[in-house]
């Protein structure tokens, strides 16, 4: 039989040798901590042991919590699909019409969202000609080269998809540089051939702030508060999640019949 901590011991002793009910322990405990005290000091060891068994079990109960609680969710997710809204001039990579829709809210600056760009990047390989990807902005006010790379992202986009994709991938292959600032993002627009006398004059117009202010909006509606983010056949997958991540949702939406590919 597992020996007692000297604590349960005694409060063990309180409550078979007297009519002692719980409150009056509590209260004899309240005027007199030094028991408690007592104890501890007497069996330091074996107290920090209990301690410790104590929170190695609080803390496998709520890893079963969180586990069911994702499940929960993910289950969900397939009964209740997001939708983000594709707009008529949207810009995207891979076919229009492909059973596969990744819509990511990112932030240029952040390193966690350089992950989701090799993400993306592997799943628009392996899943050639099935994806089509959408890219929308959720620059955080903490990186401040976030807000500011979007707009160029955008005062691109205005000239050429192409450009902009280019412009995308730039940073994402070099994010590093964007400490920089409009130093870097410069030679980058340069580099991809935008005309940079009309992206000058189309960075701070209401057409970019806005678009990139719908893009927050959605991404504030589907409870994405951090980068990357990303919606995939209406699904939410919230961080930097690998390319087996993808897959699983994948497997689920077939084993549904959400999508055949």
């Amino acid at each position: 039989m597992k020996k007692m901590t000297p604590i349960i011991a005694l409060i063990t002793a309180l409550f078979v040798t007297s009519c002692m009910n719980e409150q009056k322990v509590a209260d004899l405990l309240k005027e007199k901590p030094e028991i408690i005290f007592d104890a501890i000091k007497a069996e330091p060891a074996k107290f920090m042991e209990t301690i410790q068994e104590v929170a190695n079990a609080a803390k496998g109960e709520m890893e079963k919590k969180r586990v069911e609680a994702e499940k929960q969710a993910f289950e969900e997710s397939f009964k209740n699909p997001l939708e983000p809204k594709i707009r008529d001039d949207e810009s995207f990579r891979g076919p229009k019409d492909a059973p596969l829709v990744i819509v990511e809210y990112s932030d240029f600056e952040c390193p966690f969202c350089s992950r989701g760009y090799n993400t993306v990047n592997q799943l628009m390989k392996k899943y050639e000609g099935k994806i089509k990807f959408v890219y929308k902005h959720l620059p955080l006010s903490f990186h401040p080269q976030a807000m500011i790379s979007a707009q160029y992202f955008e005062a691109i986009r205005l000239q050429s998809a192409d450009k902009a994709f280019a412009f995308h991938d730039e940073i994402f292959d070099n994010q590093k540089q964007l400490r920089l600032g409009k130093k870097f993002l410069d030679k980058i627009a340069k580099k991809v051939g935008a005309n940079m006398s009309k992206l000058k004059k189309d960075i701070d117009s209401d057409k970019v702030k806005d678009r990139i202010k719908e893009d927050m909006a959605e991404a504030a509606k589907f409870g994405i508060q951090g980068t990357p983010g990303f919606v995939f056949n209406g699904i939410p997958v919230k961080g930097a999640y690998p390319v087996s991540h993808f897959d699983t949702i994948i497997e689920e939406l077939k084993k549904r019949n959400l999508v055949k590919l």
